[in-house]
């Protein structure tokens, strides 16, 4: 069962993400932080010629992307991460006219329908969450010599190196995306957000909080 939505007294804000999640989000934007700048000093050559100690950053990346999952497992004695984990994994009608709406470039609020969370960003939350499992896979290969043979090393490489990149111009956008929304990285930030936002952005997510607590739309 999902926890129930809060509104604060003054009726303005909406509860969006416990601490748990909030920590966890930041714990591992830190990790990947930390795994995409050492990639880029392994694999830039004019940033590679500035680090002294290559097999200090190899282990520190290695570390890292080893570490990648561990906020999320531990957080998942938050019912609230549980909850929004179920959210994130369904996919309904409203997302599909989310999704053609963002296709024609319309960004009439009225035609973007979105729960907690838009058809953006649960694909993203999917692709992101996919690709770094494979990433971990792969890189285990790459670091472990022993487990596997050189021809399945040398496809980890290549998928590990490219689907990395990739990553890593799918992260740049979600940055972009954020920074250009203030509200949105309040909400990250503190666990809450104005209703005002959330019902131009996420509509039907208000519009259950407000059902659920009783409290009538202003």
């Amino acid at each position: 069962m999902s926890p129930r939505p809060e509104i604060s007294p003054d009726g303005a804000h909406l509860h969006r993400f416990s601490r748990a999640e909030r920590w966890a989000h930041r714990t591992t934007a830190a990790l990947m932080g930390v795994c995409v700048l050492t990639a880029a000093f392994l694999y830039i050559p004019v940033l590679s010629e500035l680090v002294g100690r290559r097999t200090l950053v190899v282990t520190v990346h290695e570390w890292a992307g080893i570490a990648l999952p561990v906020p999320v497992l531990a957080a998942l004695g938050s019912r609230a991460l549980r909850a929004d984990l179920g959210l994130l994994n369904r996919f309904g009608p409203h997302d599909r006219r989310w999704l053609a709406a963002a296709l024609r470039r319309d960004k009439r609020p009225s035609s973007r329908p979105a729960h907690k969370f838009n058809a953006g960003q649960k694909l993203y939350a999917s692709w992101s969450a996919g690709a770094a499992l494979v990433l971990l896979g792969t890189g285990l290969m790459m670091w472990q010599t022993h487990l596997v043979p050189l021809q399945w090393r040398v496809g980890a490489t290549f998928i590990h190196d490219w689907l990395a990149l990739t990553l890593g111009v799918v992260l740049a956008g979600h940055i972009g995306m954020a920074m250009a929304d203030p509200e949105a990285r309040h909400g990250m930030r503190t666990g809450w957000v104005a209703r005002s936002w959330a019902r131009r952005e996420h509509p039907l997510w208000e519009a259950e909080a407000l059902r659920e607590t009783g409290k009538t739309p202003s």
